[in-house]
């Protein structure tokens, strides 16, 4: 029997790899990169704003769906952590933003929502996969980053999230 394995099959086969791995690190992985972005309103929304406090960004899309499937439990942990120093910051990657504003409009975030529709941030951030998510201190080091997100996931976020407010 012979197998045959096309660019395309490989480059998935290796993408679907990268998906759930997350990169940790004790003492941080270097400073988060700052930024800028509208939300939903055309206000202007910067990491800096939120210097002193512990920021998860997640960069994601409406079509992706292990995206839609943490953004319920992503609002979850927002709300719970935000009284102790905490944000939640959503970077949607989409050129046109109408496809993850009805995606909000039925799955509504109490978090701010930015839009990155020339993929400045994400390619700043290197993000590789959909969702990504970056786990910043207090101190703007970025201490965790997540490739993708299967199930249980979120797990890991709390207990990084509880372990940073805590420093």
């Amino acid at each position: 029997m012979t197998v045959v394995i096309r660019k395309n099959s490989l480059l998935l086969i290796l993408l679907s790899l990268l998906v759930t791995t997350a990169v940790t690190a004790g003492q941080g992985l270097g400073a988060a990169p700052d930024f800028s972005l509208p939300d939903a309103s055309g206000e202007t929304v910067a990491l800096a704003d939120f210097k002193g406090q512990v920021v998860l960004i997640n960069f994601w899309a409406s079509w992706c769906g292990p995206c839609r499937e943490e953004m319920p439990l992503l609002d979850e942990l927002s709300s719970r952590y935000a009284p102790l120093g905490f944000t939640l910051l959503g970077v949607n990657v989409e050129e046109d933003s109408s496809a993850a504003n009805g995606f909000l409009s039925g799955t509504p975030v109490s978090f701010p929502v930015l839009y990155d529709r020339e993929n400045t941030v994400s390619n700043l951030y290197d993000v590789i996969a959909m969702p990504s998510t970056v786990i910043v201190d207090r101190s703007g080091q970025i201490r965790y980053i997540h490739h993708g997100y299967e199930a249980g996931n979120e797990h890991d976020y709390q207990d990084q999230i509880r372990a940073l407010i805590r420093e």
